[in-house]
């Protein structure tokens, strides 16, 4: 039986912590790949869609591959995961359509105040300097104040953080009540479902080629399947405000993807905004444990 003084419950609260930030880090990591391995689908789709092929093939293939039956779910757990899946076409399809009005770093800016205001409000207060660190970082590496503001564009922008923090909350409810990633076999076809009903009346749905398929299918392995079940398995070992503090690397994945693939050289200013946000992502794995998650309650 393990004492107060007995080290074995602080390991396992790193271990976890430590393997729940890995996956995140891995989900942004995919993200990025995908976002750079769509940019020739969406030059010949267009950015809507483009967004809907991904949606669509990866709601597809994981209902093929999942299958998941009502009897796994609770009521309380499929509302949860229809739920899911509408705020993922939400914040997918917001913050298209305010990238397509403001500066790429001002959108990113503001959306980033979705998963910042989850890691204010659910942390603890000795945790708080975490998200406050980040928050500086994005800044400095996004620089909003440089662009050109559209109120519109700035309305999509916020209206997108607040479905990506309500994502991080269900998606950390749905891993919490729902075993593996079922409930994201349900979220992902759903979210499939609703931009198709969004982009089919407003761009028409485009004419797709059996070669235009099978890339649509292989982007959305890398953007959004892989990435959405990294973070669910991240959020049952990461506190939410854990969680949002880490995603504030996203914005310095893209910066170092860009020097080492493109040759992008960051400025003082971009460079210190990676040291603010790493610092803050180290600080948040080695703060931001979860107690064990509770157990699943039995479908019916």
């Amino acid at each position: 039986m393990s004492t107060a003084l007995d080290p074995r419950p602080v390991l396992g609260a790193r271990e976890r912590a430590r393997a729940g930030a890995g996956m995140a880090l891995a989900s942004m990591l995919s993200v990025q790949i995908g976002i750079a391995v769509s940019v020739g689908l969406a030059d010949r789709l267009g950015a809507e869609g483009a967004a809907w092929l991904r949606l669509a093939c990866g709601g597809l293939l994981i209902l093929l591959v999942v299958r998941p039956r009502r009897r796994q779910f609770t009521r309380s757990s499929l509302a949860s995961s229809v739920a899911l899946g509408v705020t993922i076409a939400a914040v997918t399809m917001l913050f298209m359509a305010a990238v397509t009005r403001l500066p790429m770093g001002t959108a990113s800016a503001l959306e980033f105040l979705g998963p910042l205001g989850v890691a204010v409000l659910r942390g603890s207060r000795a945790t708080r300097v975490w998200p406050m660190i980040a928050a500086a970082g994005v800044l400095l590496l996004t620089r909003p104040w440089a662009g050109e503001t559209d109120l519109l564009g700035v309305l999509f922008a916020l209206a997108a953080a607040a479905c990506w923090a309500a994502y991080i909350l269900l998606s950390q409810r749905v891993g919490d009540t729902v075993e593996g990633v079922t409930g994201l076999a349900v979220a992902l076809p759903v979210a499939g479902l609703v931009s198709t009903l969004v982009v089919a009346p407003t761009a028409g749905l485009p004419a797709l080629s059996g070669e235009l398929l099978l890339v649509g299918a292989g982007v959305a392995v890398l953007l959004p399947l892989l990435p959405f079940a990294l973070e669910m398995m991240a959020l049952r070992r990461l506190t939410t405000a854990a969680f949002g503090t880490l995603m504030a690397l996203e914005p310095a994945f893209a910066l170092l993807v860009g020097l080492v693939l493109l040759g992008q050289v960051p400025d003082l200013a971009a460079v210190g905004g990676i040291v603010l946000v790493v610092a803050a992502g180290v600080g948040a794995e080695r703060s931001g444990a979860r107690a064990t998650p509770p157990a699943l309650a039995p479908p019916g």
